[in-house]
C-alpha cells in the first residue's frame, strides 16, 4: 500500500504517489456527488446575500443543490450518465492518455541517462530531483494564478503543449548528437513545472464539465485510469525502449501531451468561473493556507493526508530490503503483486461510483481509512512458507490498491465540494504541496530508523502511524453522528452591512465554540 494520495496510481506503492492525483489528476486530485450543505463562514461571507436554512448532516448526504460549485445552477433535471457524456469522456480519454504517457517516460528518461549518457549517481540524483522540485518552489503560487483565471481550460491546454515541445526535444537532441544529462534534467524540469500550473487548473475545472451529483463517480473514473496507467504504463515503456531505444521511447510521453492537449481543446463546456480578486500573491497564497487550517473539514483531509504520506513513504523507503531479504520474495513475483493492486485500484473505483450514490462519500471515506494499515500490518506480521507469503500479500495488496482509490476519490469530491469555487485552486495547491513535502521526509526517517530499530519494528511503527489518520478523520464533522451548527440569521440584520456582518460573525463564532 506505498501509495500517496494525491496521485492515485494503485500500484502497492501506493500510498506513496503523489494526493493529488494522479500526478496530474483532478486532485487531483484533491477533485462531489452527494454534496451536503456547506454553510461554513467561508462560504457565507462569499455569498453576503444568502439566506441560509438548518440542515443535519447526520442524515442527509444526497443534496447536490446545495454545492456551490458554478455546474449546480444549470439545473433541476438528471444529467446523463456520464458514459453518455461527451465532454466528460474527452476529459476522461485527455487525462488517460497523457498519465499513460507520463508512466513510459518515468522509465524511458533514466534509461536514457543511465544507458545512453553513463550518468553519475549523483547525476541521477539531480535527474530524479528535477521532476519534484517545481511542485515545492510552484505548487502554493500555482493555486493563487488558477484562482484569478475567467477560464482554467486554455492554461490547461498550454501547459500540455509546452510539455510534448519539451519531451519532444529529447530524441531529437540525441539525433542530433548533443543529449547530456543536463538536457534531461531541464526538460524534466519544464514538465514538472508544466505539471503543477496544470494540476492547479484541473481542480477548479472538473466543477465546469461535471455537475454535483455526478463528481464522486467522475473522482472514481479518473483514479480508475491512474490505475490501468500505472500497471500498463511500465510494461508499454519496457516494449518501446526495446523496438525503438529510450530517447526514441520519450517520443510516446510527447505524443501523449500533443493529444491531451487537442483532446480538451474539443471540450465544448462553457467556463463560467468568477475569478477572486487578488491583494497579492503573498496574501493569496496565505488565504489558501489559512482556509485549508481552519475549515474543520478540509484541515482533517490535510492532517490525514499528510499523516498517511509520511508514514507510507517511510514505508517504501525499506519495502524492497524487507520483501527481498526479509520474506525472500522473488523479485519477479513483486512485480506480479504490483499489478494485483492496480486491479484492486480498478475494482475500488468502480465500487466506490456506486456506493457513494447510495451511502454518501463521507461514509465511505470514514470506514475506508480504517483499513489503510492492513497491508502494512500483514507484510509487518507475515511468516510462514512461500505459498502462504504471496498468498496473503496478493490478497491484502488487492484489498488495499481499492481502499486506497476509495479513500483517494472521496477525498477529492469532499474537498472540491467544501471549498469556495475562488479558493479552489489555493486549497488544492496548498494540499498538494503539504501531501507531497512530507515524502521526502518519510522516505528520510524510514530509513534512519530501520537502520537502528531493524526492518520489521519499523514496518509496524510505519502501520500503527497510518492508522493514526483515522483520529483526522473521526474527529472531524465528517463523523455520522456529527451535528454542524445550524447558521441563523439574527432578526434586524443587513447582511450587506459590514458593521451587522461583523456582528453575525461574532455570534456565529460563538455557536460554532
Amino acid at each position: 500500500m506505498k501509495r500517496s494520495l494525491h496521485n492515485s496510481s494503485t500500484s502497492p506503492r501506493a500510498t506513496q504517489h503523489n494526493l493529488a492525483a494522479h500526478a496530474r489528476n483532478p486532485e487531483h486530485a484533491i477533485e462531489t456527488q452527494h454534496c451536503e450543505p456547506n454553510h461554513e463562514l467561508t462560504a457565507q461571507l462569499h455569498h453576503p446575500g444568502h439566506n441560509p436554512t438548518a440542515h443535519d448532516h447526520s442524515s442527509n448526504d444526497h443534496n447536490p443543490d446545495a454545492d456551490i460549485s458554478d455546474v449546480s445552477d444549470t439545473g433541476s433535471a438528471e444529467p446523463p450518465p456520464l458514459r453518455k457524456q461527451r465532454d466528460y469522456r474527452l476529459l476522461w480519454t485527455a487525462r488517460t492518455i497523457s498519465v499513460t504517457g507520463s508512466e513510459v517516460s518515468k522509465l524511458a528518461i533514466p534509461l536514457t541517462a543511465v544507458t545512453l549518457l553513463t550518468a553519475s549517481p549523483s547525476q541521477m540524483g539531480l535527474l530524479t530531483a528535477a521532476a519534484s522540485v517545481p511542485a515545492l518552489l510552484l505548487g502554493l503560487q500555482s493555486g493563487a494564478i488558477a484562482d484569478r483565471l475567467t477560464r482554467h481550460r486554455p492554461l490547461m491546454i498550454v501547459c500540455e503543449l509546452v510539455s510534448c515541445a519539451a519531451a519532444a526535444t529529447v530524441p531529437i537532441a540525441w539525433l542530433l548528437g548533443f543529449l547530456n544529462v543536463g538536457w534531461l534534467i531541464t526538460v524534466a524540469l519544464v514538465i514538472g513545472s508544466a505539471g503543477v500550473l496544470f494540476k492547479a487548473a484541473n481542480f477548479p475545472h472538473v466543477a465546469a464539465v461535471v455537475a454535483p451529483s455526478q463528481r464522486t463517480e467522475a473522482m472514481a473514473g479518473f483514479h480508475a485510469s491512474y490505475s490501468v496507467a500505472s500497471v500498463s504504463g511500465p510494461s508499454l515503456a519496457g516494449l518501446l525502449v526495446q523496438l525503438l531505444t529510450a530517447p526514441l521511447a520519450v517520443l510516446a510521453e510527447a505524443l501523449s501531451f500533443l493529444t491531451s492537449a487537442l483532446l480538451l481543446r474539443a471540450i465544448r463546456t462553457p467556463e463560467k468561473n468568477e475569478p477572486a480578486t487578488s491583494r497579492g500573491m503573498w496574501r493569496d497564497v496565505m488565504e489558501g493556507l489559512r482556509t485549508s487550517v481552519t475549515h474543520p473539514v478540509l484541515r482533517a483531509l490535510l492532517g490525514a493526508g499528510v499523516t498517511i504520506n509520511f508514514f507510507a513513504m517511510a514505508y517504501t523507503a525499506v519495502y524492497m530490503l524487507y520483501m527481498v531479504n526479509t520474506l525472500n520474495i522473488p523479485k519477479a513475483l513483486i512485480g506480479v503483486l504490483i499489478a494485483l493492486s492496480g486491479i484492486g485500484g480498478l475494482v475500488g473505483a468502480w465500487v466506490t461510483a456506486r456506493l457513494s450514490k447510495r451511502y454518501g462519500e463521507n461514509r465511505i471515506l470514514l470506514f475506508s481509512v480504517l483499513f489503510f494499515p492492513i497491508e502494512i500490518l500483514a507484510v509487518g506480521l507475515l511468516t510462514g512458507p512461500l505459498w502462504w507469503k504471496l498468498s496473503l500479500l496478493a490478497l491484502t495488496g488487492t484489498i488495499t490498491g481499492g481502499i486506497v482509490v476509495a479513500f483517494a476519490t472521496c477525498m477529492g469530491a469532499i474537498a472540491l465540494r467544501e471549498t469556495t469555487p475562488e479558493l479552489r485552486g489555493r486549497v488544492n495547491a496548498t494540499m498538494t504541496f503539504a501531501v507531497q513535502g512530507v515524502l521526502a521526509l518519510g522516505g528520510i526517517a524510514g530509513g534512519v530508523l530501520a537502520e537502528f530499530l531493524g526492518l520489521r519494528p519499523m514496518i509496524l511503527i510505519c502501520a500503527a502511524g497510518i492508522a493514526l489518520s483515522a483520529i483526522w478523520i473521526w474527529t472531524s464533522p465528517l463523523r455520522p453522528h456529527h451535528r454542524r451548527p445550524a447558521p441563523t440569521t439574527t432578526p434586524g440584520i443587513d447582511p450587506t452591512s459590514p458593521q451587522d456582518v461583523d456582528s453575525w460573525i461574532t455570534s456565529k463564532r460563538r455557536s460554532i465554540l
